[in-house]
């Protein structure tokens, strides 16, 4: 119900062109429950047809499992619906190979299909809300930010908000925080 009163409400309105469908889904290996892909996939291959019926003009944003960051079933059994692109979050501690996870969990779709990493970003140990898997340095900012672009992988830092981490503002007044001020020279520098 949720999807069909966005798509009503949002139809023909061009600056909504996205519906990230799920935000990061997991089964956490079954300890969440029983879905596989294969069921995920119907549900979201259902979702996208009664969108399509309301709005066929925006792009359905699919996440794969553990909390949107593995996309490797996508490789077998894609989404077979018309216009979908496909999300990852890509935070620091998903992997201690960073290149070579990143290629083989989620990377590789981006020679096949859009990808967009709608989620990621870094912050300090003794930061406010600190959290696995999130705590990493510009070290990590640099390496994300040089692999999507390589692969031309779309990408937005995650979040324009003060109480949720990690943050790119400090306060209210928008002041970037730390993660915030190396996103922001990145923007500048690419564009």
């Amino acid at each position: 119900r949720f999807w069909h009163t966005i798509a009503e409400r949002y139809r023909g309105n061009s600056t909504v062109a996205f519906y990230e469908l799920v935000n990061e889904p997991t089964n956490r290996g079954g300890d969440f429950g029983r879905m596989p892909w294969r069921d995920y996939k119907a549900m979201i291959e259902d979702l996208i047809y009664m969108i399509y019926q309301n709005d066929d003009t925006v792009i359905p944003l699919v996440a794969g499992f553990n909390w949107g960051y593995d996309l490797r079933t996508i490789a077998q059994e894609p989404i077979q619906m018309p216009g979908v692109a496909y999300v990852t979050h890509p935070y620091p501690q998903k992997s201690d190979d960073w290149e070579q996870d990143w290629q083989e969990i989620w990377g590789f779709a981006a020679d096949k299909y859009p990808l967009v990493a709608t989620e990621f970003g870094f912050m300090d140990a003794g930061d406010r809300g600190a959290h696995n898997p999130c705590i990493a340095d510009e070290v990590y900012g640099e390496a994300i930010i040089a692999f999507m672009e390589e692969r031309g992988i779309s990408w937005t830092p995650w979040v324009f908000d003060y109480r949720w981490t990690p943050t790119l503002i400090s306060d209210d007044k928008f002041t970037p925080s730390r993660q915030g001020r190396f996103f922001k020279q990145k923007l500048q520098d690419l564009n």
